[in-house]
């Protein structure tokens, strides 16, 4: 690598290929659950920061759900100014270290860099990670409190949006306390994503740059006493709502209640984190291991059964390759590991014997229908007379996930609610409670790491507006009650 950019840097993108972070071979990193990547270095991230081509309209940043600055930051750190660039980066990103390893870059920045189909895309995600664990090496990650506002605010879950919604408000000198219910905080980012995609010293440095800057957080099962919303509202000037609350698409074929049977994320929880569970997941070490679902979840469950020495582990998905919900990264990580796939099939019973227990999956092909108007996916149909049976002794269900129905919450039965169970919010994030906030799966059911960020964040701008114009006494009732139950 040379120490600085291409003389005539127009033309680097041409003149440089496309060089993928450092990667561990698939027989190292089945022996663990270490991260498969590992950071550019800086002569690397200068020479693929250099290959942007400095769009006057970048696609990039309106890929970007939180709208960053990618070309401004991608020109200086070609120039060598690595903390000026990562503190670009945070401007845009409250978790920017984390999201860098865990959006789906290939649907989002990546995937709308113009470079597309010229070259390989600029590794935009790869250069967030460096400028970021650079600025923290250097200490160039502000930790110091703000002067404090007199102003308090009560963040529900530690997830995504909960730190982000945190992070916004602490830099404003709001008093600020999250309340967690799990042993440890990080929400999804610790129950959910296993630790070759994401090291949970990342998250824990984040939460503990947070707690030095004033946020306060509650965890452990006592803090569901305090989850009262009526008590939160008289105790905090605003509440913001973060919290993971989703039911798992259940299995619904014959045979779905047999030994050997797990959904997706208590099986990843159960090899991932220390976190107890009611009921263990199935043993998977010598067995043949069934996933259904084709989605990051589905390919986390098949990675982490290879790690935990399954004798096979088939992917089973109804749709195509092209239509796999899954990254393409992900995906060919995957298949590196020795998990294997089989598209346009769909179980339709799970097989067992007189114990219980699972011996092998019916299946039938299916295939694909012409799309319903107005777009989307095309839905997958059976072919008639295509059944065909599959050993397996663990099923593992990964068909993706609903908002929970809030009604059973007790006081938060009276939040509005969409048609789909998802808590309805305005343009500002706020409920149809006056100063309770709502953002991520909550609202939105499952999606991407950085749209939680991006709801957390606008939330907290939104809280700072509504409790500064009501501390100015502009704000009276009549518009603060604008999205009453009764209304909707």
């Amino acid at each position: 690598m040379s120490d600085t950019v291409p003389h005539d840097a127009k033309y680097a993108w041409f003149e440089l290929p496309g060089v993928e972070p450092p990667k561990r071979s698939a027989t190292e990193r089945l022996a663990d659950f270490l991260e498969v990547y590992g950071p550019y270095d800086e002569a690397t991230a200068r020479e693929q920061a250099s290959r942007c081509l400095q769009c006057p309209e970048p696609l990039c940043v309106q890929g970007c759900p939180l709208g960053s600055r990618i070309p401004e930051w991608l020109l200086l750190t070609a120039e060598g100014h690595f903390l000026e660039a990562a503190a670009l980066t945070r401007s845009a990103n409250n978790l920017p270290e984390i999201c860098a390893q865990v959006c789906p870059q290939d649907d989002l920045c990546e995937g709308a860099c113009i470079l597309n189909g010229k070259a390989e895309a600029v590794s935009i995600s790869a250069i967030e990670r460096f400028l970021n664990e650079y600025a923290f090496a250097h200490g160039a990650v502000d930790a110091s409190p703000a002067k404090s506002n007199g102003l308090s605010v009560a963040v529900l879950g530690s997830g995504p949006g909960g730190l982000a919604c945190a992070d916004e408000l602490a830099g404003r000198g709001y008093a600020v306390t999250v309340l967690e219910t799990q042993p440890l905080p990080g929400g999804l980012l610790v129950n959910g994503i296993p630790a070759f995609k994401l090291e949970k010293t990342a998250v824990e440095r984040r939460i503990e740059l947070l707690r030095r800057r004033g946020v306060r957080f509650r965890i452990g099962a006592e803090v569901r006493l305090e989850l009262n919303l009526r008590d939160l509202r008289d105790r905090f000037d605003a509440v913001f709502l973060g919290f993971g609350a989703q039911q798992a698409h259940p299995l619904t074929v014959p045979g779905a209640e047999l030994k050997g049977v797990s959904q997706a994320l208590p099986f990843i929880i159960h090899h991932t984190t220390d976190v107890p569970l009611d009921v263990a997941p199935p043993e998977v070490k010598g067995r043949r291991v069934v996933v259904l679902g084709g989605g990051d979840t589905a390919l986390d469950c098949a990675r982490t059964a290879l790690r935990c020495a399954a004798a096979e582990v088939l992917c089973l998905y109804r749709r195509d390759r092209a239509n796999l919900r899954a990254s393409s990264r992900e995906y060919e990580n995957a298949v590196e590991e020795g998990a294997k796939f089989q598209f346009l099939t769909a179980v339709v019973e799970v097989l067992g014997n007189r114990a219980g227990e699972v011996t092998g999956v019916r299946c039938v092909r299916t295939e694909l229908a012409a799309a319903a108007a107005g777009g989307g996916r095309p839905p997958p149909v059976a072919v008639p007379n295509s059944e065909f049976t599959m050993p397996a002794e663990v099923v593992l269900v990964a068909y993706g996930f609903d908002p929970l129905p809030h009604r059973t919450w007790a006081d938060y039965s009276q939040l509005a609610q969409t048609e789909t169970g998802g808590l309805r919010v305005d343009e500002n994030q706020m409920t149809s409670l006056p100063g309770v906030f709502a953002g991520g799966g909550l609202v939105r059911g499952p999606s991407p790491v950085v749209y939680a960020v991006r709801d957390g964040r606008r939330a907290a701008q939104a809280i700072h507006r509504y409790l500064t114009t009501r501390r100015e006494g502009d704000l009276g009732t009549s518009h603060t009650d604008h999205l009453t139950p009764e209304a909707l």
